[in-house]
């Protein structure tokens, strides 16, 4: 159960000093409810000292990681704090004195978005993840804040290179041994939907591996209805759902959405995640793609007009993934002409650091070029094909490579032919 409820959280007060970040009045606020400055530091992952010093001596605090920390403590959102991911994520540092020796050491690992393989120096990183390191001796929200951007981390490896299934699997063997560290309950709890999440991601990283990932996601839910977080339950069963519409169980895949549906409608507007949004209208498109699959074309026009009404996308990237999705609804209903302007406009939302996510568009393109009789078609396709033999996810060979390959040797020729049967062979193969 978290210590601070909406009536604290939402005040006035408290308002104004997170707006303001304003750390030292958001401090003295939580001291008015009984709350110690070792507590505080609990749940900051901070030192006593530097919460004192907060308290005491004006100390401000400016850097994003230690503000997230805070963030995570109190259950405030980090987009009321203005520390939510831009197109580009979070800055460095500003100062290195604002930072604890151990929290530097966990900032290399933190997930830039945009430049997922490197460190704030843009030095490469080693994610060595051992399972037999010591158990810390007691646990404080630094530690949420470390699964939290591991996972941030591995979920930029995979959406730059794909696969990533192994290194998911340290990271979760890792880190669930720290459920059984002593702590405060408001840490357990933000540490098992961290936990949740990163189950969520590693069984999605299983299923771009080519494996089976139900594992993950099963062990997953337990931990987000453990924290009693509603994003957390709702982005398993998501994440679940998207992993069985793409295996070919559209049927059973929409079992999962409606449970994520339940749970994400059933969220009180105090607690709201802002995130929910987000996730509820990717729940109505990966519906509609699971009809569309089914032959219920009404239930999939439904369901799209459900996902697009009433939320927007933050930055070019999510829109550019709401496009590609709807633009593979539109392919699946025969509605070629609509689904080449969606995945054309998605093409110019991805960024370099999002690889596996512009290629698998370039796939898509390729075979509505193709379908369509085009002559810009085999040059898309050689270009798509040589771009999925760079990445390891075996999910967009077998979803997107081999559809081109099919809609490919639907068409005459020779050349035609020739470029299906690579395209079969890349398919089949594994880097």
């Amino acid at each position: 159960m978290d210590l601070f409820g909406p009536e604290f959280l939402d005040s006035d007060e408290v308002r104004a000093a997170v707006t303001a970040l304003d750390i030292g009045a958001l401090y003295r606020l939580v001291q008015r409810l009984g709350v110690s400055q070792r507590q505080i530091a609990d749940l900051t992952g901070q030192s006593q000292s530097e919460v004192c010093a907060i308290l005491n001596n004006g100390r401000q605090v400016s850097n994003v990681f230690v503000l997230r920390r805070i963030a995570d403590g109190f259950g405030i959102s980090w987009a009321r704090m203005f520390l939510g991911y831009g197109e580009k994520g979070p800055q460095a540092p500003s100062t290195e004195e604002e930072v604890a020796e151990d929290v530097k050491r966990r900032v290399v690992l933190a997930a830039v978005m945009g430049q997922p393989f490197l460190s704030l120096r843009g030095e490469p990183i080693t994610l060595g993840l051992p399972s037999d390191d010591p158990l810390p001796s007691r646990l404080s929200m630094a530690h949420v804040h470390e699964v939290r951007t591991m996972t941030d981390q591995l979920v930029g490896r995979l959406r730059y290179y794909g696969g990533q299934a192994g290194l998911f699997g340290d990271a979760v063997r890792r880190y669930m041994r720290w459920m059984e560290v002593p702590a405060p309950e408001a840490v357990k709890v933000r540490l098992a939907a961290v936990l949740a999440e990163l189950h969520t991601e590693a069984g999605w990283a299983c299923h771009d591996s080519g494996l089976d990932g139900a594992g993950y996601f099963t062990h997953g839910l337990p931990l987000a209805h453990r924290s009693g977080n509603t994003y957390a339950i709702t982005y398993a069963a998501w994440n679940a759902g998207a992993a069985l519409v793409r295996n070919g169980y559209p049927n059973d895949a929409l079992k999962q959405f409606q449970l994520g549906g339940f749970w994400a409608r059933k969220s009180t507007s105090g607690n709201d995640d802002p995130r929910l949004p987000m996730l509820i209208a990717w729940l109505d498109l990966n519906s509609a793609t699971a009809y569309a699959l089914m032959g219920g074309i009404d239930e999939a026009i439904r369901h799209l007009a459900k996902a697009h009404d009433g939320w927007e996308p933050r930055d070019v990237f999510e829109r550019a993934c709401v496009d590609r999705a709807t633009a593979a609804v539109h392919l699946d209903l025969g509605q070629l002409d609509t689904a080449e302007q969606l995945a054309t406009s998605a093409l110019r939302g991805y960024s370099e650091s999002q690889r596996v996510d512009r290629i698998t568009n370039e796939l898509l393109l390729a075979e509505l070029h193709v379908r369509a009789g085009e002559p810009q078609g085999l040059i898309l396709a050689r270009h798509a094909i040589d771009g999925v033999r760079t990445v390891r996810s075996v999910a967009t060979r077998r979803q997107r490579l081999l559809p081109l390959a099919a809609a490919l040797e639907a068409r005459p020729g020779t050349d035609t032919l020739e470029l299906a049967q690579i395209a079969r062979k890349v398919a089949a193969t594994r880097i």
